[in-house]
């Protein structure tokens, strides 16, 4: 037997945090150490952090990226081990994350200042490859190239690869895990030998730094290829891949003492536990990162807003599993510890361990209610925009008693610090401001309005809410004698551009929060009839039942139909794709730091500081018809346009529906050309479907549409 012990690991990096990454990556290098583990995988660009975005075209991306993997170099963090680290790098032309074209040979990467003189080096091999131990062979991917339809590994292993290294960065997607391992990947840290998972870490976690260890055979990979005829024959014919040989040996040999990892039932989460932990731990990540005292929810009593509190309760729960048996703090997880301490405002040695407590000390709801004139009988006296137009009326709660009641028993559950105010009194203000300045006077539709004054109305009531929380979350700590502010949450439904759509997934998790949380509210909130009560009545405005829309939610979103395709508009804002990170670490330690130095050796010297010329700033363009007629009028005979002219450059998640390309252009015909005596006419890229397409180019009807010619 040829055994060799892997570490994988989580961990929790913030990007352009160089400092707290180095030390999550330090911790896991001395965990992995200490478990007598010869391989170390971290996470995809574990150095930088995940997220950067543009702040990968800075070049002290790059800089601080190089200082960090010297330190980890010259100090003995790899000695006796070897670590895969994620890091960007520039390869001479300077291409960010483009895909390495180059596969015939490895390339010499020089080494530049600094770094070459401290590691006395010049050149590392770069390019695609792998590396040759004297009994084993070891190889890198990232991330995507594992799944991808020619997956590198595929050629490597033909090549004699038996270790593959994945290290993966992407965003957490409901049922992902699921998807993953299927692909033969996972959704978290886990190990896996000839099909079998030996070792799977925590998708959900507190913690910043969670190893997972594993002890495999390398005799059973070669025995299992051995076995499969098809893999043998490939072998003996394939293309051969460029490798760098090194003279150290990884693997042992087989001890009575010695045991390998058995394969495990792969751990998934059900949508609902996914729904409740995913979240959870990362508004936990969040406040403790931003400074801020706790969150602050308007709770509406109402399916939406219901399950944001819900979440928060679980992670409350987290950090406290079990009432007084606080489970991450009581297993010395320090830095979960001391973050809970300082949130919640512990003194004296105290730290939480009830979850009613703790959530009372971080998190205040507030019921936001409203009542409203509904019903009216109109005089023929005079009109509806007449001050002196005689009604009667008779009053009723637009924010219900239920949803009110409902909202107070769940943050008594919960543990809350709940709030129940009346904005009756602003809204009139505003309304009657209105009225001083237009002499107009609005009505909601039942009482004769027409949709635009329904709309403001609405509108007026959700705007001083958000107001008004955001006011309470600023001033709220201040009354109770509390350091820094309230974060405020929002709650919103993936798909409520879709007329407020109520997913399924939602339903169940509530369901399942009202039995598995102990929030025994949330099953008479999911049973209620879901309502705005911004207006009376809205709730026969659907038109259409739940299920009906869950299908065109799927069809929108997930089968990626267009507005044309469905006959529908939705827009919602989704940001599981938007890589960019929320939260940035203000302090900037680092960077900070380095400036510090690079001030110091000036030692008092003058900076040369060039002037920027002022740039030319345009007015704008104009549009595509009008732009082509004054072409003509000029008497020109060749017209560049712009990129993307027809839809524009901005059209984020709209560029993944199906109509994009299928849209006939009413604009521009070949006998608009004609009529003008036009000879050349230069197109410009993308003209007919518009700039910034991105996912829509993959929509099924990209050909199909009547001004693509043959």
């Amino acid at each position: 037997m040829r055994l060799l012990k892997v570490a994988t690991c989580n961990l929790n990096q913030w990007a352009m945090n160089f400092d707290c990454n180095m030390k999550n990556i330090k911790e896991s290098i001395s965990m992995a150490k200490e478990s007598d583990a010869v391989i170390r995988l971290g996470p995809e660009l574990e150095i930088t952090g995940y997220g950067y975005e543009d702040h990968f075209l800075e070049l002290d991306t790059v800089t601080h990226a190089w200082d960090c993997l010297k330190e980890l170099l010259l100090d003995d963090w790899t000695d006796g081990i070897l670590c895969s680290f994620g890091m960007p790098v520039i390869k001479g032309e300077l291409r960010w994350f483009t895909a390495w074209k180059q596969k015939e040979h490895l390339e010499d990467f020089l080494l530049l200042g600094d770094i070459s003189e401290a590691l006395s080096q010049t050149t590392v091999p770069f390019g695609y490859g792998y590396i040759q131990f004297l009994d084993t062979v070891v190889a890198a991917e990232v991330c995507e190239e594992l799944f991808s339809p020619m997956p590198p590994h595929a050629e490597l292993a033909l090549n004699g690869v038996e270790v593959f290294m994945n290290a993966s960065g992407s965003h957490h997607q409901l049922r992902k895990l699921d998807l993953r391992l299927r692909a033969f990947i996972d959704g978290c840290s886990c190990i896996v030998v000839n099909g079998d998972v030996v070792a799977q870490s925590s998708p959900f976690s507190l913690k910043d730094v969670e190893l997972t260890v594993a002890q495999v055979d390398l005799d059973a990979v070669a025995s299992l290829r051995g076995s499969i005829s098809s893999f043998q024959e490939q072998a003996s014919c394939k293309p051969k891949v460029s490798s760098v040989a090194v003279p150290y040996k990884l693997c042992q040999s087989f001890k009575l003492q010695m045991s390998l990892s058995s394969p495990l039932k792969i751990q998934y989460h059900s949508p609902e536990e996914e729904i409740a932990f995913g979240p959870g731990c990362w508004l936990w990540d969040y406040l403790r990162r931003s400074g801020a005292s706790g969150f602050l929810l308007p709770l509406s009593g109402g399916a939406d807003s219901s399950s944001v509190a819900a979440i928060v309760g679980c992670m409350v729960k987290e950090l406290i599993r079990d009432a007084y048996v606080p489970l991450e703090i009581a297993n010395g997880d320090e830095e979960v510890k001391a973050d809970a301490v300082r949130i919640g405002r512990y003194t004296d040695g105290q730290f939480p361990t009830d979850n009613k407590e703790f959530a009372r000390r971080i998190f205040y709801t507030v019921f936001m209610g409203s009542e409203n004139r509904v019903a009216a009988s109109v005089s023929p006296l005079g009109g509806r925009n007449n001050v002196l137009d005689i009604r009667t009326f008779h009053r009723e709660l637009y924010s219900s008693n239920a949803t009110r009641s409902r909202a107070k028993v769940l943050a008594e559950e919960i543990g809350s610090w709940h709030l129940d105010v009346l904005i009756d009194g602003v809204v009139s203000a505003l309304l009657s401001l209105f009225q001083t300045l237009t002499g107009k006077r609005r009505c909601y539709k039942v009482d004769g309005g027409s949709n635009i004054e329904n709309l403001g109305l609405q509108n007026i009531q959700a705007r001083i809410r958000m107001v008004l929380a955001f006011m309470l979350a600023s001033l709220l700590p201040w009354v109770h004698n509390k350091p820094g502010f309230y974060l405020v949450l929002g709650s919103s439904n993936v798909d409520e551009g879709l007329r407020g759509y109520l997913t399924k997934d939602l339903r169940r998790f509530l369901r399942w929060a009202a039995v598995q949380l102990g929030f025994s509210s949330l099953a008479e909130i999911e049973a209620a009839p879901p309502t705005a009560e911004l207006e009376p009545l809205d709730e026969g405005d659907m038109g259409m039942t739940y299920e009906e829309l869950s299908v065109y939610g799927r069809m929108r979103k997930i089968f990626r139909c267009g507005p044309v395709s469905m006959f529908k508009s939705y827009s919602p804002e989704d940001n599981r794709f938007d890589l960019r990170q929320f939260l940035y670490n203000a302090r900037w330690p680092y960077q900070f730091r380095k400036i510090d130095e690079l001030v110091h050796q000036l030692d008092g010297d003058k900076v040369a500081i060039t002037k920027a010329a002022d740039e030319e700033t345009s007015d704008g363009g104009m549009g595509v018809t009008e732009s082509i007629s004054k072409a003509k009028e000029a008497g020109v005979v060749v017209r560049l346009g712009p990129k993307i002219e027809f839809t524009g450059c901005s059209c984020q998640d709209n560029f993944l529906k199906k109509d994009t390309i299928t849209h006939k252009s009413q604009f521009i015909e070949d006998e608009a050309f004609e009529e003008a005596g036009t000879a050349i006419r230069l197109d410009p890229v993308l003209e007919i479907t518009g700039y910034g397409c991105e996912d829509h180019f993959l929509e099924e009807d990209r050909y199909h549409h009547p001004c693509i010619r043959n």
